[in-house]
């Protein structure tokens, strides 16, 4: 109202002032001109300052009051709009979207069309920047997993690789060393043919000479064979001679008895018949010695005869070993000619085997390095895919900073559970069942808890899926006082949702960070805080 009273005052002094200028004219001009003024004049001089009156009154006074009142509006209207952009902007400072677009109804149709495109471009952009740090995030661990995979694969490869360049750096050993004994055995090949050759030669002059012993050996045994006859022929004559001295014998006996009888006219006939008898006796004696020596030479022939058939029958068999060996040689000096030449080939094969171990050893070292130095970049591609996450979840971070209608807005998604908990703040196992339900619902979030306004702690759940089997700190449980942290501080001070750097969990001991939101009472009073750890490596399941 102290702005409304100068504007009317101003166009009712106006008015005034107009009409007292026309009345004051007439006057001075009635009193300037008493005598010589017409009647008509001082008549018609009020009735003109009237009528300018009138029309001051219709042209300028009246517009003006119709322009002062709507200006009056417009300037309620503009008061109204200012607060109400002020505390859309505000809540805008603090990250409130939600909170500035409830403000629309108290601009104007521009204002609040502007406004509500402005929030929801700040929403879109907010939402797609919270959505891409989840993707990068997403992206990052794909990344780093299949970095650490190929790491792990390289690492095997390399050693693989080195296994390998060690198991080719034998094998070129093995094939130089096979290359030499390769030529010296065809060297040794060509003297064996060489040796083959002059075997073949001997056995050749073997045989000849075998053929040549079978011969005489025939002849011998042919000799045998007559002399043979001739001892049987000899034999006969024996037997003849022993016939004619046995009956020398017996003759010489009768010539004995009748040279008795004739006394001693017979004496010399009995001396000649004594010697007939002892010639006969010792011409016996010789026969049975010539028996003994020709059945001696007999045993002797037949055993020279018995050994020429087996040295007959021996050398046919040397003969025919001869021609088998003959043959082997012949065989044995075309396998030696076929094995100079494998030989030859094998030496220059494994020459070339060499040549080709030594450019696979050289290639095995350039894929050695070529391995090193791809482990060396996913190490680094792994270190990269760390900062992505840290650059997402930094951004993610920062975005939820904000306030949005979306089930990714932590803040509006917390605030909404702290609306659920209100008027229950005071029943702890009430509270624990919200508190439960908001851990299957998200089952990102690792511990979950409500403190009073005094900072202590009335009720809590922790995640077992995500925390397992560990058992909660000391530092955490009913009773226990949290006064002194940052986000229950930030809520308590300025009534805002909070969103605290990573930090390490009390509860698991890994990184985290807390949404701290304010729990209020149907008078609109802070009756508790309601927080909420999420774990760092879940919050990409946001």
């Amino acid at each position: 109202m102290t702005r409304e009273t100068p504007h009317g005052s101003r166009s009712v002094l106006g008015l005034v002032f107009f009409a007292l200028v026309g009345l004051g004219g007439g006057v001075v001009l009635e009193a300037s001109f008493p005598e010589s003024t017409p009647d008509w004049i001082v008549t018609g001089v009020p009735v003109l300052a009237l009528l300018a009156v009138a029309i001051y009154v219709v042209t300028v006074y009246l517009p003006q009051r119709r322009l002062e009142k709507e200006l009056e509006r417009y300037r309620v209207d503009y008061t109204r709009q200012c607060g109400a952009l002020r505390v859309a902007l505000e809540q805008l400072r603090r990250g409130d979207l939600v909170a500035a677009r409830e403000q629309e109804k108290h601009l104007s149709d521009d204002f609040r069309h502007s406004m509500r495109l402005a929030v929801r471009a700040m929403e879109g952009l907010i939402g797609e920047i919270q959505k891409d740090s989840i993707e990068v995030a997403k992206a990052s661990l794909a990344v780093h997993r299949t970095a650490s995979e190929l790491a792990s694969g390289s690492s095997q490869q390399a050693a693989a690789v080195v296994e390998i360049t060690a198991t080719m750096e034998e094998v070129a050993k093995t094939a130089a060393h096979i290359a030499t004994r390769a030529s010296r055995q065809a060297e040794l090949a060509v003297h064996s043919e060489e040796a083959g050759e002059a075997g073949a030669e001997a056995v050749a002059r073997a045989l000849d000479g075998m053929e040549s012993t079978r011969g005489k050996m025939d002849a011998i045994a042919a000799r045998a064979e007559a002399l043979g006859r001739r001892s049987r022929e000899i034999y006969g004559v024996l037997e003849l001679i022993n016939e004619i001295a046995q009956e020398t014998h017996i003759l010489s006996l009768n010539a004995s008895i009748e040279a008795t009888a004739a006394g001693e006219y017979g004496e010399r006939f009995a001396v000649v018949a004594d010697e007939v008898r002892r010639l006969a006796e010792r011409s016996r004696e010789s026969v049975d010695s010539v028996r003994a020596l020709l059945d001696d030479f007999s045993g002797s022939l037949r055993d020279m005869v018995a050994a020429t058939d087996e040295g007959r029958d021996a050398a046919s068999g040397v003969l025919e070993q001869a021609r088998s060996a003959a043959q082997a040689i012949d065989a044995l000096r075309g396998a030696l000619s076929e094995t100079a030449q494998a030989s030859q080939e094998i030496s220059l094969a494994t020459s070339e085997q060499r040549s080709a171990s030594d450019q696979v050893v050289t290639a095995l070292r350039e894929i050695s390095s070529v391995v090193q130095r791809t482990a060396e970049g996913l190490q680094e591609l792994s270190a990269t895919a760390d900062q992505l996450d840290d650059l997402g979840l930094a951004i993610q971070l920062l975005t939820q900073s904000f306030r949005l209608h979306s089930p990714r807005s932590l803040k509006h998604l917390f605030l909404g559970w702290s609306q659920r908990i209100a008027g229950f703040a005071s029943h702890g196992e009430a509270t624990r069942g919200f508190l439960e339900q908001l851990i299957q619902e998200c089952p990102y979030v690792e511990f979950t808890y409500l403190v009073d306004t005094e900072g202590i702690m009335v009720a809590f759940v922790a995640n077992r899926q995500m925390i397992g089997g560990k058992e909660l700190p000391p530092g955490v449980g009913i009773g226990k006082l949290f006064s002194e942290r940052p986000w229950f501080k930030g809520v308590m001070r300025d009534d805002v949702a909070v969103v605290t750097p990573p930090y390490q969990s009390m509860v698991t001991g890994e990184d985290c960070f807390t949404v701290a939101v304010g729990v209020q009472n149907e008078a609109g009073r802070v009756e508790g805080v309601l927080g909420v750890d999420i774990n760092v490596g879940s919050w990409a399941n946001i």
